[in-house]
């Protein structure tokens, strides 16, 4: 059987409605002639006829009944859903899914996520934290956050936040027990709590001052995951951390852990908000896009 075409399906539908070819054509503005050669490659597809055609009338066929009885709530469903992406596509509404690290979540994406909900609550807004780089298109995501330099050709970024700063932080305590490194290469002897990312590689540190930049491998008893993790550690006496400023700052201002190292830690680029190149976005991830743009102003 050749393939059907659901618009003839709706033009048959639309011809019952309406009773005849003229009247059907007029409502979609085109001749009664387009209406029935429609209607004739339609019951040439099926191999059946679906209408009694007479000069003053047209009257379903015993076929053509029964597909009208299974056609009109299909329809009614195919106009619903043309609608409801009416309303995705005109008013801020469904629900948004981006994928981003932890230190993008806790610091800049809720923040914005929770200011963003106040201000269009007819978006539901979901959050995955993930370390790991991921399809996000394959994934489902409408977007994602990561570094500029993780990011596919083929995205738009905007970006989010201010620029970061890594901490080298520990406790009076343990600083008081240990000593106080002045440059990088004090670390050697010292606890360092690592970092194992989700693939499995231990995290590097990396060190700036002037010209000089130096990278270490960092030893220690204490390996953990998260920098929520490193910071309760630290904070317990267990070591230096090396975690995001912003996770450091209020445990900082409190003096339960003090920063060292200071000098030779280098800025970097701040998150990049990236999302696929495509024309066609929801309205909801339009009016994200602009509330982030706003707030980076």
């Amino acid at each position: 059987m050749p393939s059907v075409r659901l618009d003839h399906l709706e033009i048959f539908a639309l011809i019952v409605r309406c009773g005849g070819f003229r009247a059907a054509a007029a409502e979609r503005g085109v001749s009664s002639s387009v209406m029935s050669q429609t209607m004739g490659a339609l019951e040439q597809a099926l191999g059946i006829r679906l209408l009694n055609r007479t000069t003053r009338s047209v009257a379903t066929t015993e076929a053509g009944e029964r597909l009208l009885q299974r056609l009109r709530p299909a329809l009614d469903d195919v106009r619903l859903a043309l609608a409801e992406l009416d309303q995705l596509r005109d008013r801020p509404s469904g629900t948004l899914r981006i994928n981003a690290p932890g230190p993008a979540v806790d610091h800049v994406l809720c923040p914005l996520a929770f200011a963003f909900m106040e201000a269009y609550p007819d978006v539901n807004v979901e959050i995955i934290s993930d370390a790991a780089i991921v399809d996000i298109v394959e994934q489902g995501f409408d977007a994602g956050v990561r570094f500029g330099q993780h990011l596919a050709k083929d995205m738009i970024a905007v970006p989010l936040g201010r620029p970061l700063r890594y901490a080298i932080v520990a406790s009076p305590d343990y600083l008081l027990a240990r000593g106080r490194p002045e440059v990088p290469a004090d670390l050697v002897g010292h606890d360092c709590i690592r970092r194992r990312y989700p693939g499995g590689a231990l995290a590097t540190w990396a060190f700036e001052k002037a010209s000089e930049a130096v990278e270490i491998a960092p030893q220690g008893r204490l390996t953990l995951s998260s920098a929520h993790q490193e910071l309760q550690a630290a904070v317990a006496g267990r070591g230096l951390a090396h975690v995001f400023d912003d996770y450091a700052q209020a445990s900082i201002e409190a003096g339960t852990l003090v920063e060292v190292l200071a000098d030779w830690s280098p800025r970097l680029p701040n998150w990049f908000l990236y999302y696929p190149n495509k024309r066609h976005s929801s309205a909801a991830m339009r009016a994200f896009l602009e509330f982030v743009r706003k707030s980076t102003r």
